[in-house]
Formats: C-alpha cells, sequence, structure tokens
C-alpha cells in the first residue's frame, strides 16, 4: 500500500525536490507534495482514496470531514469507497477557513449539524509540520463530532506527528520524510536559495514579510 501511494505520486509530479519551499505554517522546507498534481489525475485519484479507504475499512465510521479545498475531493472519494467496503452510506462534510484565513476552521452549509454527536474520521492530503492537522481536529471537536481516526495520504514528519502524540488513531500510506524549518534556522535561507513562490505558500510568505509597518 505505502509502495503503490508512493510511486503514484511520483508519477503524477506531485513530489518536489531540492528548492526552498514554504509551507501552511510558514515554515520552510526542500521538500513539497503538490496535492494538485494527484487532483489533476482522476484515476490516480480515486485509486489513492480507494487505499485511504481500504487502511479504515475496519472502523465504524458515520461521517468523513475534510479541509478544503483539495481534501474535499480526497474526503467525497474515501466517503465513497468507504461506504462500498461497508455497504452503508458514510456521509461527507468539508471544513472552511474563516474569511482572513488565520482563525479556526469552521463548518458551514448545515454540516455542523451532520457532523455533531457522530463518529468521524477525518481525511486530508499532506502532514508537513502538523499545522493543519490540529486544525482540522480542533474543528470537528469545536462542533461535536466524535473523531475515530484521522487518515492522510503523505506524513513527512512522523516522528512529530503521530498517533501517541495527538492522542487518536493517526495513519497515513507513505512517508516523504522533509526536515521543516523556522526562518530564522532555515539553512536554505542562509545559503541564499530563494523561496519558490510557484509551489506553496512562498509567494504569500514574502508579500506579508515585504508589507510595510502601518
Amino acid at each position: 500500500m505505502e509502495k503503490e501511494a508512493l510511486e503514484i505520486l511520483e508519477k503524477v509530479g506531485a513530489v518536489n525536490r531540492d528548492s526552498h519551499f514554504v509551507g501552511t505554517s510558514g515554515r520552510h522546507m526542500s521538500i513539497y507534495v503538490i496535492k494538485d498534481k494527484l487532483l489533476q489525475h482522476p484515476a490516480e485519484t480515486f485509486r489513492v482514496t480507494e487505499l485511504l479507504a481500504q487502511k479504515h475499512r475496519d472502523l465504524d465510521v458515520e461521517v468523513i470531514a475534510a479541509p478544503v479545498i483539495g481534501g474535499i475531493i480526497l474526503g467525497h472519494l474515501t466517503a465513497y469507497h468507504l461506504s462500498k467496503l461497508n455497504n452503508k452510506e458514510i456521509l461527507s462534510v468539508y471544513a472552511e477557513k474563516t474569511e482572513n484565513g488565520e482563525g479556526p476552521m469552521v463548518f458551514k452549509r448545515g454540516y455542523e449539524d451532520i457532523i455533531k454527536g457522530k463518529k468521524v474520521l477525518i481525511i486530508d492530503d499532506t502532514v508537513a509540520t502538523g499545522f493543519s492537522v490540529h486544525k482540522m481536529i480542533n474543528a470537528v471537536r469545536n462542533y461535536g463530532g466524535r473523531i475515530v481516526a484521522m487518515g492522510v495520504i503523505d506524513n513527512r514528519v512522523p516522528d512529530k506527528v503521530n498517533t501517541a502524540i495527538l492522542e487518536l488513531p493517526f495513519s497515513w500510506l507513505c512517508e516523504i520524510p522533509a526536515e521543516t524549518y523556522d526562518e530564522k534556522d532555515c539553512p536554505l535561507c542562509k545559503t541564499g536559495i530563494p523561496i519558490n513562490t510557484q509551489i506553496g505558500h512562498g509567494k504569500k510568505f514574502l508579500e506579508e514579510k515585504n508589507k510595510p509597518y502601518d
């Protein structure tokens, strides 16, 4: 399962190495996995979500929750496969960012009523720092969902984000280890490697960094 998932990510060009990336959390890294590259390929996305469903087929799940934007497709297809495997309907909902993107994730559109009191499996794409993981966990709990597990495609920091640390069942299909750094400790910054503004959140990071003070 791990080998197949990694082969698919490599095949669609989702794994980017040897550059200077900035993640959602603002931490710097030399490896970045682009979920959008996977989502461009329906057959490969269908298969990866089938693997996610197979990994969680023995759990009692009522609802799958995922973050916007790419997580919507992953959560929806995983719910489809898991419904078929367990011969019952499993619903799919997604959490959204607040307007400024800085606050907690929120459930809207009636989804808040769907997850309340339900057994929830959280699905996401990749983990680089754990920042987004904690936001999704908090969102589901804030709306009364009962988290039975969380699963992702790729975990790049398995020593920092795992079942023991999160205190809930957490699994992944494959590992692509990558060190992440604060800006002040980043060796890529120190050696003058330009931040990639085409992939990841480098453009936003530089815009914020260069924004004039009021």
